[in-house]
């Protein structure tokens, strides 16, 4: 049985993620967020939600305790003040495995007219993002970071992968191809055991995203 807490459990790519995992007899799913109303749908069989903010170690060290992969969905402008807190919990609790999404664009890797774009749009939002990486790298836990490219809704799954000092390809990617890379982490606990991986759809490289 592998226990997976799920930080940020009402955002889209993790509603994949529950949605892959559900019902599945090997895994016993936390859905942690902050209000349960958010949860997009009925938890699953092997499902149980505790509403918390990460940033509240009351409610998050007990959630974190026991846990075989902690998988964190978050964002915001205090995203590296959460990775700090999810950081402390786990070290605290001895759980090592952290799943982590990030953003394209925090190490100014991607290339060409895109690049620029994307700086554009928004550079002035990854400054968080960046150093919430660069706490994770430096933590000692067994990490995976994903920085996907810009997301779909697109009902597929298609991506590839590119490393952390590799140029970033494409410019979009489905929600649901990230969270099946997620999955593939958590069923395979040694899948980008310490990789911090740009995530796309492969074919689509351009000076934007084709929704833009």
């Amino acid at each position: 049985m592998t226990k997976v807490l799920v930080l940020g459990a009402g955002g889209q790519i993790a509603h994949w993620v529950i949605n892959m995992l559900a019902d599945s007899q090997e895994i016993a799913l936390t859905l942690y967020l902050r209000h349960a109303r958010r949860l997009k749908g009925k938890a699953p069989s092997n499902a149980r939600i505790v509403e918390g903010d990460v940033l509240d170690p009351k409610t998050l060290d007990p959630a974190v305790k026991g846990q075989d992969v902690v998988y964190a969905n978050l964002t915001g402008d205090n995203l590296d003040e959460q990775a700090k807190s999810i950081v402390v919990s786990m070290q605290e609790a001895g759980v090592k495995r952290l799943i982590f999404i990030a953003s394209l664009g925090i190490y100014d890797e991607i290339p060409g007219k895109f690049g620029a774009w994307n700086r554009r749009q928004i550079g002035s939002y990854l400054p968080p993002f960046r150093k919430a990486a660069d706490l994770i790298e430096a933590s000692g836990l067994d990490y995976t970071i994903l920085r996907p490219a810009w997301l779909t809704d697109e009902d597929e799954i298609s991506y590839e992968t590119t490393e952390r000092h590799e140029p970033f390809k494409g410019t979009e990617v489905s929600r649901k191809s990230v969270a099946a890379l997620v999955v593939e982490c958590i069923r395979d606990s040694g899948k980008f055991s310490r990789r911090n991986l740009g995530v796309n759809k492969p074919g689509t490289d351009g000076d934007k995203p084709r929704f833009f």
